[in-house]
């Protein structure tokens, strides 16, 4: 950072601020390697409180055991499931919804946005959600994960102010003029000229599916259904995993010396997806929320 044509009191209000952003960043920045570190040493040096900072009897065991562990393959491939197909669904339901309210010339909706506006401050609750969930026959399938909650209002008032203000309402009659229908303009032009906004909503619904686990915890009871979130929050629980969902004897008999350090490689094990992705998304993000939450 340059202080060059900066004030004096300029230069002290910017240094405190880079230190206590410093401070921050820290503060955050250590939970992640102390997980990472204890996830590559040994059992014994994690039960004794030995590693701080660097791995400490370097050691595979954990993740070893963690992909020897046929529930854990089924909460990751139950996850990938839920995030892939929840997000479509996510994505379909809310840029359509977006696109709709954002249609000035579409009646009542201003009625429709304030009854979406409405959900976010008053709700049914648990008890009456499970209920109608139970109703609906979707208690103990996927659906009960893919389909509540296929629309985060936020996100839908931030998608419809993209499309509203970055979309010209010349190319709407631009299109109608050459015989576009509002299906073709949505999918061939609003679509297009929405990636950014797309790209932001993506990486919310994502991430929420892919570390969500109480819907599962109410919604799940049939185990081949857990998410990999459920898993780990049983294990953590635990601090263990169930050796019977272990098929290897002698990776049994490690188990409660390795404990502490299978709970740290499934916590690396769930985060790396989403690390995975984002990068590539992550130029849009600004853009897109930015674009989408700012009138003019």
């Amino acid at each position: 950072m340059k202080f060059r044509n900066q004030t004096k009191s300029d230069k002290v209000f910017l240094t405190v601020v880079m230190i206590i952003l410093t401070a921050f960043f820290i503060v955050v920045l250590y939970p992640c390697i102390f997980v990472l570190s204890a996830s590559f040493s040994s059992g014994a040096a994690v039960q004794s409180g030995k590693v701080v900072l660097l791995p400490v009897d370097f050691s595979l065991e954990g993740y070893k055991t963690v992909f020897n562990t046929p529930s854990i393959w089924t909460g990751f491939a139950n996850s990938l499931f839920y995030t892939v197909f929840g997000t479509l669904i996510n994505v379909a339901m809310t840029m359509t919804a977006a696109y709709c309210l954002s249609r000035k010339d579409m009646p009542g909706h201003n009625g429709i946005m304030f009854l979406f506006t409405f959900t976010m401050f008053f709700n049914g609750g648990i008890i009456t959600t499970y209920l109608l969930i139970q109703k609906l026959g979707m208690l103990n399938t996927r659906w009960a994960l893919l389909i509540p909650g296929a629309i985060t209002v936020y996100n839908l008032i931030v998608a419809r102010t993209f499309i509203a203000n970055s979309i010209p309402h010349e190319l709407l009659e631009a299109a109608t003029i050459d015989g576009c229908s509002d299906f073709g303009y949505f999918i061939k032009i609003v679509l297009p000229l929405s990636k950014a906004i797309i790209a932001v909503l993506v990486l919310f619904y994502g991430v929420k599916h892919w570390n969500s686990y109480f819907n599962a915890m109410i919604y799940i009871h049939d185990k081949d259904l857990y998410p990999l979130t459920l898993f780990l929050r049983d294990i953590l629980m635990a601090d263990q995993i169930d050796p019977s969902t272990v098929s290897d004897p002698e990776m049994q008999a490690r188990l409660a010396e390795a404990a502490g350090v299978i709970k740290y490689a499934l916590i690396v094990v769930s985060m790396v997806p989403v690390l995975i992705i984002y990068p590539f998304i992550q130029k849009y993000f600004v853009k897109g929320v930015m674009i989408g939450s700012i009138k003019g």
